[in-house]
Protein backbone atom coordinates (compact mmCIF):
# COMPACT_ATOMS: atom_id res chain seq x y z
CA UNK A 1 0.00 0.00 0.00
CA UNK A 2 1.07 3.34 -1.16
CA UNK A 3 1.19 6.31 2.05
CA UNK A 4 0.78 9.89 0.76
CA UNK A 5 2.11 12.43 3.28
CA UNK A 6 1.26 15.54 3.19
CA UNK A 7 2.15 19.02 5.47
CA UNK A 8 0.27 21.68 4.68
CA UNK A 9 1.46 25.28 5.62
CA UNK A 10 -0.14 28.91 5.09
CA UNK A 11 1.35 28.97 2.05
CA UNK A 12 2.21 25.46 0.73
CA UNK A 13 2.05 22.19 0.30
CA UNK A 14 5.37 19.49 0.91
CA UNK A 15 4.47 16.14 0.00
CA UNK A 16 5.92 12.60 0.01
CA UNK A 17 4.56 9.17 -1.23
CA UNK A 18 6.53 5.65 0.26
CA UNK A 19 5.47 2.58 0.19
CA UNK A 20 6.41 1.12 3.15
CA UNK A 21 6.07 -3.05 1.99
CA UNK A 22 9.21 -2.28 0.05
CA UNK A 23 10.77 0.89 0.98
CA UNK A 24 10.15 3.00 -2.19
CA UNK A 25 9.49 6.47 -2.36
CA UNK A 26 7.33 7.37 -5.35
CA UNK A 27 7.61 10.98 -5.14
CA UNK A 28 8.42 14.07 -3.26
CA UNK A 29 7.32 17.52 -3.70
CA UNK A 30 6.55 20.84 -2.96
CA UNK A 31 4.10 23.33 -3.70
CA UNK A 32 4.66 26.73 -2.87
CA UNK A 33 3.68 30.50 -3.03
CA UNK A 34 -0.23 29.38 -2.59
CA UNK A 35 -1.90 32.06 -2.31
CA UNK A 36 -0.12 33.81 -4.82
CA UNK A 37 0.10 34.82 -8.50
CA UNK A 38 3.38 33.07 -8.51
CA UNK A 39 2.41 29.77 -7.24
CA UNK A 40 4.27 27.01 -8.48
CA UNK A 41 4.79 22.71 -7.59
CA UNK A 42 7.51 20.97 -8.18
CA UNK A 43 7.46 17.01 -7.76
CA UNK A 44 10.66 14.42 -8.02
CA UNK A 45 9.32 11.25 -9.49
CA UNK A 46 11.80 8.79 -11.33
CA UNK A 47 14.59 10.82 -11.16
CA UNK A 48 13.52 13.58 -12.93
CA UNK A 49 12.21 16.87 -10.95
CA UNK A 50 8.97 18.58 -13.13
CA UNK A 51 8.09 22.16 -11.96
CA UNK A 52 4.00 23.57 -12.78
CA UNK A 53 2.31 26.57 -12.72
CA UNK A 54 -0.66 26.92 -10.52
CA UNK A 55 -2.35 29.71 -11.66
CA UNK A 56 -5.27 29.60 -9.30
CA UNK A 57 -2.70 29.39 -6.46
CA UNK A 58 -5.08 27.01 -4.23
CA UNK A 59 -5.10 23.91 -2.50
CA UNK A 60 -7.31 22.03 -4.45
CA UNK A 61 -5.11 22.88 -7.49
CA UNK A 62 -1.54 21.39 -5.82
CA UNK A 63 -3.53 18.33 -5.44
CA UNK A 64 -4.56 17.94 -8.99
CA UNK A 65 -0.94 18.51 -10.12
CA UNK A 66 -0.30 15.97 -7.69
CA UNK A 67 -3.02 13.25 -8.51
CA UNK A 68 -1.96 13.43 -12.21
CA UNK A 69 1.15 12.55 -11.01
CA UNK A 70 0.18 9.55 -9.19
CA UNK A 71 -2.46 8.63 -12.42
CA UNK A 72 1.43 9.23 -14.60
CA UNK A 73 2.52 6.73 -12.22
CA UNK A 74 0.23 4.12 -12.38
CA UNK A 75 -0.37 4.36 -8.35
CA UNK A 76 -3.21 7.05 -7.48
CA UNK A 77 -6.10 4.19 -6.88
CA UNK A 78 -3.34 2.57 -4.64
CA UNK A 79 -2.74 5.28 -2.50
CA UNK A 80 -4.69 3.35 0.74
CA UNK A 81 -3.62 6.17 3.27
CA UNK A 82 -3.04 9.69 3.59
CA UNK A 83 -1.61 10.98 6.46
CA UNK A 84 -1.69 14.85 7.40
CA UNK A 85 1.01 16.41 9.71
CA UNK A 86 -1.65 18.83 11.68
CA UNK A 87 0.38 21.03 14.49
CA UNK A 88 -1.66 21.34 17.05
CA UNK A 89 -3.70 18.81 18.71
CA UNK A 90 -3.89 20.36 22.08
CA UNK A 91 -4.71 17.90 25.23
CA UNK A 92 -7.19 16.25 22.86
CA UNK A 93 -4.83 14.11 20.89
CA UNK A 94 -2.27 11.89 22.55
CA UNK A 95 -1.72 9.99 18.99
CA UNK A 96 -2.52 10.36 15.65
CA UNK A 97 -5.79 9.41 14.82
CA UNK A 98 -8.15 8.74 11.76
CA UNK A 99 -9.66 11.93 10.22
CA UNK A 100 -13.45 12.10 11.04
CA UNK A 101 -15.85 15.00 11.14
CA UNK A 102 -15.77 15.23 14.71
CA UNK A 103 -12.03 15.49 14.61
CA UNK A 104 -11.93 18.13 11.99
CA UNK A 105 -14.09 20.01 14.95
CA UNK A 106 -11.31 19.50 17.95
CA UNK A 107 -8.76 20.02 15.67
CA UNK A 108 -10.33 24.07 14.62
CA UNK A 109 -10.85 24.30 18.39
CA UNK A 110 -7.40 24.30 18.65
CA UNK A 111 -6.51 27.35 16.21
CA UNK A 112 -6.71 30.31 19.01
CA UNK A 113 -3.54 27.85 20.56
CA UNK A 114 -2.38 27.59 16.72
CA UNK A 115 -3.68 30.74 14.59
CA UNK A 116 -0.89 30.82 12.14
CA UNK A 117 -0.58 27.01 11.04
CA UNK A 118 -3.91 24.99 12.30
CA UNK A 119 -6.11 26.62 9.96
CA UNK A 120 -3.81 26.25 6.94
CA UNK A 121 -3.53 22.30 8.36
CA UNK A 122 -7.53 22.18 8.32
CA UNK A 123 -7.63 23.51 4.91
CA UNK A 124 -5.21 21.68 3.55
CA UNK A 125 -7.16 18.08 4.66
CA UNK A 126 -10.33 19.62 3.50
CA UNK A 127 -8.69 19.59 -0.07
CA UNK A 128 -7.22 16.23 0.07
CA UNK A 129 -10.24 14.74 1.16
CA UNK A 130 -11.59 15.74 -1.91
CA UNK A 131 -8.56 14.86 -4.33
CA UNK A 132 -8.31 11.03 -2.58
CA UNK A 133 -11.94 10.54 -1.36
CA UNK A 134 -11.19 6.18 -1.32
CA UNK A 135 -8.24 7.29 1.11
CA UNK A 136 -8.38 6.63 4.58
CA UNK A 137 -6.76 10.21 6.04
CA UNK A 138 -5.38 10.29 9.97
CA UNK A 139 -3.98 12.79 11.55
CA UNK A 140 -0.27 13.23 13.62
CA UNK A 141 0.27 15.69 15.55
CA UNK A 142 3.40 17.45 16.25
CA UNK A 143 2.20 18.08 19.75
CA UNK A 144 1.04 14.36 20.58
CA UNK A 145 4.39 13.17 21.19
CA UNK A 146 5.09 15.60 24.24
CA UNK A 147 1.50 14.11 26.08
CA UNK A 148 3.66 12.51 27.70
CA UNK A 149 5.39 15.30 29.55
CA UNK A 150 4.52 15.57 33.88
CA UNK A 151 2.79 18.06 34.88
CA UNK A 152 5.75 19.52 36.83
CA UNK A 153 7.23 20.12 32.96
CA UNK A 154 3.89 21.29 31.41
CA UNK A 155 2.36 23.87 33.72
CA UNK A 156 3.00 27.64 33.86
CA UNK A 157 3.31 29.28 37.01
CA UNK A 158 0.00 31.42 36.32
CA UNK A 159 -3.61 31.48 37.72
CA UNK A 160 -5.08 27.81 37.48
CA UNK A 161 -8.16 29.86 35.29
CA UNK A 162 -5.96 30.10 32.55
CA UNK A 163 -4.75 26.41 32.49
CA UNK A 164 -8.36 24.96 33.11
CA UNK A 165 -10.30 27.22 31.35
CA UNK A 166 -8.45 28.29 28.10
CA UNK A 167 -5.67 25.66 27.98
CA UNK A 168 -2.60 27.94 28.95
CA UNK A 169 0.51 25.27 29.39
CA UNK A 170 3.19 23.79 27.51
CA UNK A 171 2.64 21.15 24.68
CA UNK A 172 5.76 21.19 22.58
CA UNK A 173 6.16 21.04 18.82
CA UNK A 174 8.49 19.03 16.20
CA UNK A 175 7.09 15.51 18.15
CA UNK A 176 7.74 13.93 14.71
CA UNK A 177 11.28 14.50 14.18
CA UNK A 178 11.95 14.18 17.83
CA UNK A 179 10.25 10.52 18.32
CA UNK A 180 12.52 9.80 15.13
CA UNK A 181 15.94 10.68 15.64
CA UNK A 182 15.60 9.25 18.99
CA UNK A 183 14.49 5.69 17.81
CA UNK A 184 17.54 6.33 15.20
CA UNK A 185 19.83 7.55 17.42
CA UNK A 186 18.91 3.90 19.72
CA UNK A 187 19.64 1.64 16.49
CA UNK A 188 23.36 3.99 16.25
CA UNK A 189 23.87 3.46 19.57
CA UNK A 190 23.32 -0.40 19.61
CA UNK A 191 20.94 -0.35 22.45
CA UNK A 192 17.58 -0.23 23.20
CA UNK A 193 15.80 2.60 23.27
CA UNK A 194 13.66 1.86 26.47
CA UNK A 195 16.47 1.87 28.61
CA UNK A 196 18.21 5.46 26.54
CA UNK A 197 18.01 9.05 28.23
CA UNK A 198 18.54 11.33 24.73
CA UNK A 199 18.45 15.28 24.53
CA UNK A 200 17.78 15.53 21.07
CA UNK A 201 17.61 18.93 19.16
CA UNK A 202 15.71 19.64 15.94
CA UNK A 203 17.39 22.88 14.42
CA UNK A 204 16.26 24.40 11.49
CA UNK A 205 14.59 27.67 10.99
CA UNK A 206 12.50 26.26 14.14
CA UNK A 207 14.56 24.75 16.51
CA UNK A 208 13.51 22.90 19.53
CA UNK A 209 15.07 20.45 22.19
CA UNK A 210 13.46 17.47 24.21
CA UNK A 211 14.45 15.17 27.21
CA UNK A 212 13.41 11.85 25.86
CA UNK A 213 13.41 9.10 28.15
CA UNK A 214 13.14 5.58 27.54
CA UNK A 215 11.80 6.76 24.19
CA UNK A 216 9.07 8.87 26.00
CA UNK A 217 9.30 13.19 26.18
CA UNK A 218 9.69 14.63 29.82
CA UNK A 219 10.62 17.75 28.89
CA UNK A 220 10.85 20.09 25.56
CA UNK A 221 11.88 23.97 24.88
CA UNK A 222 8.81 24.64 23.18
CA UNK A 223 5.32 25.71 25.34
CA UNK A 224 1.96 26.49 24.75
CA UNK A 225 3.33 27.83 21.02
CA UNK A 226 6.44 27.42 18.61
CA UNK A 227 7.50 30.98 20.06
CA UNK A 228 8.85 30.19 23.11
CA UNK A 229 12.47 28.52 23.61
CA UNK A 230 15.48 28.56 21.55
CA UNK A 231 16.66 31.24 19.21
CA UNK A 232 15.52 30.68 15.57
CA UNK A 233 15.42 31.60 12.06
CA UNK A 234 12.99 34.63 12.55
CA UNK A 235 11.57 33.73 16.26
CA UNK A 236 13.01 35.43 19.42
CA UNK A 237 11.99 31.95 21.70
CA UNK A 238 12.58 33.24 25.27
CA UNK A 239 12.34 36.56 26.30
CA UNK A 240 11.14 38.84 29.57
CA UNK A 241 7.11 38.27 29.43
CA UNK A 242 7.35 41.85 30.02
CA UNK A 243 8.86 42.66 27.10
CA UNK A 244 5.14 42.70 25.20
CA UNK A 245 3.46 45.56 27.24
CA UNK A 246 7.04 47.62 27.62
CA UNK A 247 7.87 47.66 23.68
CA UNK A 248 3.97 48.19 23.24
CA UNK A 249 3.74 51.13 25.15
CA UNK A 250 7.50 52.19 23.99
CA UNK A 251 6.67 51.86 19.91
CA UNK A 252 3.11 52.33 20.10
CA UNK A 253 2.60 49.19 18.88
CA UNK A 254 -0.46 46.82 19.19
CA UNK A 255 -0.03 43.30 21.47
CA UNK A 256 -0.42 41.42 17.79
CA UNK A 257 2.45 43.76 16.14
CA UNK A 258 4.52 42.72 18.62
CA UNK A 259 4.01 38.93 18.29
CA UNK A 260 4.15 39.13 14.75
CA UNK A 261 7.79 40.77 15.37
CA UNK A 262 8.59 38.42 17.59
CA UNK A 263 7.82 35.47 15.51
CA UNK A 264 9.15 37.28 12.41
CA UNK A 265 11.58 39.65 12.71
CA UNK A 266 13.19 37.91 15.37
CA UNK A 267 15.91 35.05 16.31
CA UNK A 268 18.85 35.13 14.14
CA UNK A 269 17.35 37.77 11.69
CA UNK A 270 16.70 40.02 14.18
CA UNK A 271 20.59 39.71 16.03
CA UNK A 272 21.80 39.85 13.00
CA UNK A 273 20.33 42.43 11.27
CA UNK A 274 21.20 40.29 7.55
CA UNK A 275 19.62 36.63 7.38
CA UNK A 276 18.02 33.82 9.19
CA UNK A 277 20.09 31.43 7.12
CA UNK A 278 22.69 29.71 9.20
CA UNK A 279 24.72 29.39 6.16
CA UNK A 280 24.50 32.99 5.08
CA UNK A 281 25.21 33.85 8.44
CA UNK A 282 28.28 31.66 8.87
CA UNK A 283 29.97 32.63 5.92
CA UNK A 284 29.58 36.66 6.88
CA UNK A 285 30.31 35.55 10.40
CA UNK A 286 34.01 34.26 8.40
CA UNK A 287 34.08 37.80 6.95
CA UNK A 288 34.47 40.04 10.30
CA UNK A 289 30.16 40.77 10.44
CA UNK A 290 29.47 41.78 13.50
CA UNK A 291 25.81 40.86 13.35
CA UNK A 292 26.34 37.53 11.90
CA UNK A 293 28.89 36.75 14.56
CA UNK A 294 26.57 37.53 17.63
CA UNK A 295 23.34 36.21 15.82
CA UNK A 296 25.74 32.61 15.95
CA UNK A 297 27.34 33.04 19.09
CA UNK A 298 24.05 33.64 21.13
CA UNK A 299 22.25 30.60 19.03
CA UNK A 300 25.06 28.22 20.66
CA UNK A 301 24.62 29.75 23.92
CA UNK A 302 21.10 29.37 24.43
CA UNK A 303 20.97 25.96 22.82
CA UNK A 304 23.60 24.63 25.14
CA UNK A 305 21.95 26.29 28.19
CA UNK A 306 18.79 24.65 27.11
CA UNK A 307 20.38 21.25 26.03
CA UNK A 308 22.43 21.17 29.51
CA UNK A 309 19.11 22.58 31.02
CA UNK A 310 17.46 19.06 30.06
CA UNK A 311 20.09 16.87 32.12
CA UNK A 312 17.70 17.92 35.06
CA UNK A 313 14.74 15.86 33.60
CA UNK A 314 16.37 13.28 32.79
CA UNK A 315 18.59 12.58 35.52
CA UNK A 316 21.22 10.77 33.35
CA UNK A 317 22.64 12.02 29.85
CA UNK A 318 23.26 8.79 27.92
CA UNK A 319 23.82 10.99 24.47
CA UNK A 320 22.95 14.44 22.60
CA UNK A 321 21.33 13.76 19.20
CA UNK A 322 21.52 16.80 16.22
CA UNK A 323 19.47 16.64 13.80
CA UNK A 324 17.06 19.45 11.33
CA UNK A 325 18.77 21.65 8.43
CA UNK A 326 21.05 23.36 10.93
CA UNK A 327 21.97 20.29 13.22
CA UNK A 328 22.61 17.67 10.07
CA UNK A 329 24.93 20.48 8.33
CA UNK A 330 26.48 22.73 10.88
CA UNK A 331 29.54 21.54 11.93
CA UNK A 332 30.62 24.84 13.63
CA UNK A 333 27.56 25.02 15.36
CA UNK A 334 27.59 21.65 16.81
CA UNK A 335 31.05 22.05 17.77
CA UNK A 336 30.58 25.28 19.19
CA UNK A 337 27.82 23.50 21.19
CA UNK A 338 29.26 20.65 22.46
CA UNK A 339 32.44 22.86 23.54
CA UNK A 340 30.03 24.63 25.57
CA UNK A 341 28.84 21.42 26.95
CA UNK A 342 31.88 19.38 29.35
CA UNK A 343 29.72 19.88 32.38
CA UNK A 344 27.71 16.79 30.81
CA UNK A 345 31.08 15.28 29.56
CA UNK A 346 30.91 16.43 25.94
CA UNK A 347 33.62 16.68 23.90
CA UNK A 348 33.46 17.06 20.06
CA UNK A 349 35.60 14.60 17.73
CA UNK A 350 36.63 17.39 14.95
CA UNK A 351 37.41 15.36 11.95
CA UNK A 352 34.12 13.47 12.35
CA UNK A 353 31.81 16.58 13.02
CA UNK A 354 33.36 18.00 9.73
CA UNK A 355 32.61 14.96 8.06
CA UNK A 356 29.05 15.07 9.11
CA UNK A 357 27.24 17.32 6.88
CA UNK A 358 25.39 16.80 3.65
CA UNK A 359 23.40 13.76 4.47
CA UNK A 360 26.04 11.93 6.13
CA UNK A 361 25.48 11.27 9.65
CA UNK A 362 26.88 9.36 13.04
CA UNK A 363 28.84 9.75 16.17
CA UNK A 364 31.13 13.17 16.24
CA UNK A 365 32.00 12.71 20.20
CA UNK A 366 35.53 12.54 20.60
CA UNK A 367 36.56 9.07 22.15
CA UNK A 368 35.67 8.78 26.09
CA UNK A 369 33.32 11.44 26.04
CA UNK A 370 29.40 11.90 26.28
CA UNK A 371 27.98 10.30 22.96
CA UNK A 372 27.00 13.07 20.36
CA UNK A 373 25.37 11.77 16.94
CA UNK A 374 24.50 13.76 14.15
CA UNK A 375 20.88 11.96 12.88
CA UNK A 376 19.10 12.82 9.89
CA UNK A 377 15.42 13.29 10.73
CA UNK A 378 12.42 12.12 8.06
CA UNK A 379 9.43 13.15 9.68
CA UNK A 380 7.35 12.30 6.43
CA UNK A 381 8.48 8.48 6.98
CA UNK A 382 7.73 8.60 10.80
CA UNK A 383 4.38 10.31 9.08
CA UNK A 384 3.85 7.55 7.21
CA UNK A 385 4.57 4.46 9.90
CA UNK A 386 2.49 5.99 12.44
CA UNK A 387 -0.69 6.83 9.87
CA UNK A 388 -0.02 2.82 8.99
CA UNK A 389 0.42 1.52 12.48
CA UNK A 390 -2.72 3.22 13.34
CA UNK A 391 -4.68 1.79 9.89
CA UNK A 392 -3.81 -1.38 11.21
CA UNK A 393 -4.38 -1.40 14.83
CA UNK A 394 -7.98 -0.50 13.56
CA UNK A 395 -8.53 -2.97 11.00
CA UNK A 396 -7.69 -5.50 13.49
Amino acid sequence: MWTLVLNCGSSSVKFALLNLDDDRVGLTGLAERLGSAGASARLDMEGERRTADLRGGSYAEAFAVLAGALDELGVRTQVGAVGHRVVHGGERFHAPVRLTDEVLGEIRACVPLAPLHNPANIAGIEAAQAAFPDAAHVAVFDTAFHQTMPEVAYRYPVPGDWYRQHGVRRYGFHGTSHAYVAARAAQDLGRPLAELNLVTAHLGNGCSVCAVQGGRSVDTSMGLTPLEGLVMGTRSGDVDPGLHDYIARQAGLSLSEVTSALNKESGLLGLSGLSNDMRELEEAAGRGHAGARLALDVFVYRLAKQMAGMAVALGRVDALVFTGGIGENSAAVRGAVLARLGVLGAAVDDEANRAAVRGQAGRISAPGALAALVVNTDEERMIAEQTRALLAGVSA
